[in-house]
């Protein structure tokens, strides 16, 4: 039985189940793939994910999802924004009816463009959900290096009771109850780091990174306003902070495929090359679509979707970035 059981045994994942366990915590770990399970269990190392991360005996790795989640009081999911929907889905009838349910995914549902935490509100009727972001490179979580997050939820007492299972002295927990801000935040920041990293791979310098992280901001904050949230918000941890993070980390995959793309690598060559889900590049090909149908401007997107999806080449698409009409900078 857990106290804590992840959906899903990548590197975030890994990460904070290490972090629990150390807490004293018991903690399971649900993954599809039976070599991560069998590593996690039998050499207490997530070799796929998390290589040279000692994982301690009490967190324990399954095949079956019953077991996994038998009497969880919470639940955390932890896969790829794509996955949110079926794996809510499959554990919907499995779960605790008193149990969390925490997402630590960012992304948006391509196919609908409905923030993660509705996704699953949608299949967990009756669970109170909270989302889990910020600026925390798993690398990073996993060796105890000082990290700050935030959470959120339509159930701020729930949120509260995460940030207690969560907090560390070094891993800190901040609470924010605006939830769309929260999720929006954390969704376009990938877009962004993605763009950053093309403009590396290019060639371009640190004025040229300066400018992508704050009209950045501008593009965030300007769709995360018209869908509900407060300005303020994107000043946080889920904005400034992880589009810091996002934007200069080598532990960024968003950033390393982008690089790769300024090099001149194909987009399926660079998400290959990564090895793990580039977030940027569904994020980019949703959040494109709600601006259209918003009517928002949101330029270092458009350029963006054009790299990624219609060729475009990128110092092409710098040119075109710098050559707009002149504008006023706050609008």
């Amino acid at each position: 039985m857990a106290d804590v059981t992840f959906i899903g045994g990548g590197s975030f994942g890994t990460a904070l189940s290490v972090m629990l366990a150390k807490k004293g915590y018991d903690v399971s770990i649900w993954d599809r793939n039976p070599l991560v399970i069998k590593d996690i269990n039998e050499k207490r190392e997530n070799i796929k994910y998390m290589h040279n991360v000692v994982i301690p005996s009490n967190v324990t790795a399954f095949t079956n999802l019953d077991d996994a989640l038998e009497d969880s009081r919470a639940v955390v999911l932890a896969v790829p924004s794509h996955a949110i929907r079926e794996v809510s889905s499959q554990i919907k009838n499995k779960i605790d009816k008193n149990a969390i349910i925490i997402n630590i995914s960012k992304g948006i549902e391509e196919s609908t463009s409905k923030r993660l935490s509705v996704v699953i509100e949608e299949e967990i009727k009756n669970n109170p959900i909270v989302v889990l972001t910020g600026p925390s490179h798993a690398e990073e979580v996993a060796v105890d290096i000082p990290t700050t997050v935030v959470v959120s939820s339509k159930n701020m007492e729930a949120a509260r009771k995460v940030q207690d299972i969560f907090m560390t002295s070094k891993f800190r927990v901040y609470t924010n109850d605006d939830l769309i801000g929260v999720e929006i935040g954390g969704a376009v920041k990938n877009i962004i780091a993605l763009a950053a990293g093309i403009s590396d791979g290019a060639g371009y310098g640190d004025n040229t990174k300066a400018a992508l992280m704050t009209r950045g901001m501008s593009e965030i904050t300007r769709i995360g306003v018209k869908l509900g949230a407060k300005q303020d918000t994107f000043f946080g941890l889920t904005g400034m902070g992880d589009l810091i993070v996002t934007c200069t980390s080598m532990h960024s995959r968003n950033r390393r495929a982008g690089i790769l793309i300024g090099k001149g690598y194909s987009l399926e060559e660079s998400c290959k090359e990564v090895g793990m889900v580039v977030e940027g590049v569904k994020a980019c090909r949703a959040f494109y679509k709600l601006k259209e149908e918003l009517n928002i401007a949101m330029p270092i997107t458009d350029i963006l979707y054009k790299v990624l999806f219609e060729g475009m080449d990128p110092k092409y698409g710098v040119y075109e970035l710098m050559s707009r009409d002149k504008k006023h900078e706050i609008y």
